[in-house]
């Protein structure tokens, strides 16, 4: 299989690490910087995402050794990635005492949509909004973290079972039944959230 020169730069930095230069994984982390801090942005608080990167490189280094170059690099180091993340969210799973009293119209609207709507298109795109975000993030930090990460993979990434089956080590059954199953269990907690309850899932 031929290598791109990225790749091959990649294999030569990890030989470098591997064989005791432990300085040059530095120019992995400024390398893939950008890529691992695009996926934890996607699925911790924003006050949270040094931290998670920073696990994520921490777990990168660990775990180098184990690296068969079966894949692209950078895939290995987003299923890591993916997984810290994860992590995160079964041992900080929230329990918000925060109730939305009162919704604006606009959220108001959107929770309508949401309910509503079954395709990953317009879940996209009313999760858009800022008002909408703030109401999604809210109501989904009462799932557990094997649903959120499925809803935040499969319906706002918008990535394939196939790939969120790779990324999280799930078999593509066990994501599909998740995603189906993670769905109904959000619209849930935004109905609760429109009828002043608190549901937790």
């Amino acid at each position: 299989m031929a290598h791109s020169d990225k790749e091959t730069q990649d294999f030569e930095i990890i030989a470098r690490i591997m064989g005791g230069d432990v300085n040059a994984f530095e120019l992995l982390v400024e390398r893939y910087r950008p890529l691992i801090f695009g996926i934890v942005m996607k699925h911790v608080p924003y006050d949270r995402v040094e931290d998670v990167a920073q696990e994520s490189f921490l777990e990168i280094f660990r775990s180098l050794g184990s690296y068969a170059a079966k894949s692209p690099f950078s895939h290995w180091l987003s299923k890591i990635t993916v997984r810290c993340c994860y992590d995160f969210w079964r041992q900080h799973r929230n329990n918000p005492e925060q109730v939305l009293s009162s919704l604006t119209e606009d959220s108001q609207q959107w929770v309508d949509t949401m309910l509503a709507g079954r395709s990953r298109d317009a879940f996209e795109r009313e999760a858009s909004g800022r008002e909408a975000r703030e109401i999604l993030n809210h109501a989904m930090a009462r799932l557990s973290a094997e649903d959120r990460m499925v809803l935040t993979l499969v319906h706002l990434d918008g990535r394939s079972v196939r790939e969120a089956s790779d990324l999280l080590g799930w078999s593509q059954i066990s994501v599909k039944v998740r995603a189906h199953r993670s769905r109904g269990k959000l619209r849930k907690v935004i109905s609760g959230l429109l009828d002043g309850r608190q549901e937790s899932i």
